[in-house]
């Protein structure tokens, strides 16, 4: 069952939310990299982004929270489906937020375009993100930096406009443990907030995933 639903867009802290909401018991928590150990799931993800409604309970079975693309795309759907979920809502600076967006998760987009027949597993999962994000949340227009943020400033304020207040949690993830911990109704952990998807972390995240799709491309 899940708990815990991520709305906000990647590059907003998301792989920070997941391992905090996981030492805070809401493990395990569903992210894009979920995909690199379910690559059986993104034919799903493709014709969801066209369309098609999954079986999301089936889904999801196993995963008690939901952070990053390509959840949260779904959002609205995911919060009718699990009524009794909390919501969380990351955010950053918008102008912040598309510098980063534009030099990690869409520049290794752009090397594996959808008539890349190379690449293996990570040129699959850049696909997800292609259907999901670029074409279907960004209309095709993230290289357009007005466009994009306009469209992240609009997905906040509809997410605050749809979700009940007692249900939604707006978080920056520098607030750290306290605002987490108070609206997830937890004890505060004795240690550092996780801050893991920073550039440097991502970077060695692409590197796996090239090795990892190097081998597939081998056979």
């Amino acid at each position: 069952m899940v708990d815990v639903i991520g709305a906000g867009f990647g590059r907003t802290g998301t792989m920070s939310l997941k391992l905090a909401l996981e030492r805070l018991g809401f493990g395990p928590c569903y992210h894009m990299a979920e995909l690199t150990e379910h690559p059986e799931q993104i034919p799903v993800w493709r014709e969801a982004a066209r369309g098609k409604t999954p079986d999301w309970r089936r889904l999801f079975a196993g995963y008690r929270s939901a952070v990053d693309w390509p959840a949260s795309r779904f959002w609205d759907e995911l919060a009718d489906v699990y009524p009794s979920a909390k919501v969380i809502l990351t955010v950053r600076d918008p102008q912040r937020w598309y510098d980063s967006t534009a030099s990690t998760i869409h520049r290794v987009a752009t090397a594996y375009s959808e008539s890349d027949g190379s690449g293996g597993l990570i040129a699959d999962i850049q696909k997800v993100a292609t259907d999901v994000v670029w074409e279907g949340v960004f209309d095709g227009r993230f290289a357009d930096r007005a466009h994009a943020i306009d469209v992240f400033t609009e997905h906040t304020e509809t997410v605050r406009r749809t979700i009940a207040p007692e249900r939604l949690l707006v978080f920056q993830v520098s607030d750290g443990w306290g605002p987490l911990c108070e609206f997830l109704g937890v004890p505060v952990p004795d240690e550092p907030f996780p801050r893991r998807n920073d550039r440097e972390a991502f970077a060695e995240w692409v590197e796996e995933l090239s090795t990892r799709a190097g081998l597939d491309a081998e056979g």
